[in-house]
């Protein structure tokens, strides 16, 4: 199911998704809390790289959680040392682990000095991502790619299909090999946010949506059991 927030601003865009992510992650706390045992685990909020998210990820730096019981981590990265201008990770360093986030745990996804399948089998035994994250904020190609699931990777069956949390991918038509969250992780998000910006990406979602097709954000929007929440901002 899609819930659609629309804006006319980015600014108004990324306040509202910072409130939304903020009383996700309240709520997940409380729920912790609640059940509090001696070996609770941090909430978990996995974010996504690329251009559109910057102006939300240093809004989110801002706001004052309780940013020490919070992990942040990556919905996906490129195999690329964390120094390069393609990584993730550094975009995360540099925009959203600042101000009040800085108290926050990071856990990355990728460590280029390894093997690549071997370090995705090392993510996969990990405790720490023995649960999915608790919020995850997606981006979208306009081939309707998120996270790092791509039709025209050779993995593309696999990444769908697996139960495991993490698969390494090989796309086709974008360069850097890939770490990501598999499908069946991100449809167990209980809180699923989709940022997108502009006319073309809100064609291609609402194409995704209307039939099923051969692109992660349709596996998504079409699934039953999973509810995203789009914030569009149309300019």
């Amino acid at each position: 199911m899609i819930e659609l927030h629309a804006f006319d601003d980015q600014r108004a865009q990324s306040d509202a998704l910072a409130k939304a992510v903020g009383d996700a992650l309240h709520a997940s706390l409380a729920a912790q809390t609640a059940a509090s045992t001696n070996d609770a685990r941090p909430a978990m909020l996995a974010v996504s790289g690329g251009t559109s998210p910057r102006p939300f990820l240093q809004t989110l730096s801002t706001q004052s959680f309780d940013w020490a019981r919070i992990a942040v981590t990556l919905v996906d990265d490129r195999w690329v040392p964390e120094t390069d201008s393609a990584s993730n990770s550094q975009l995360v360093h540099d925009t959203l682990l600042q101000n009040a986030a800085k108290n926050a745990a990071f856990w990355p996804l990728v460590d280029a000095t390894q093997d690549l399948n071997a370090h995705v089998a090392a993510l996969n035994a990990d405790p720490r991502f023995s649960a999915v994250p608790d919020v995850a904020i997606l981006g979208m190609g306009e081939d309707g790619h998120t996270a790092s699931i791509f039709a025209d990777a050779p993995e593309w069956d696999y990444a769908i299909t697996t139960p495991e949390r993490f698969v390494a991918v090989h796309p086709g038509s974008a360069p850097h090999a890939r770490v990501s969250w598999s499908l069946s992780a991100l449809k167990e998000v209980k809180h699923l946010f989709l940022l997108i910006a502009g006319p073309r990406k809100m064609d291609v979602l609402n194409a995704a949506a209307a039939a099923l097709q051969k692109n992660a954000i349709s596996q998504l929007a079409n699934d039953k059991g999973v509810r995203l929440d789009v914030y569009w901002c149309a300019n």
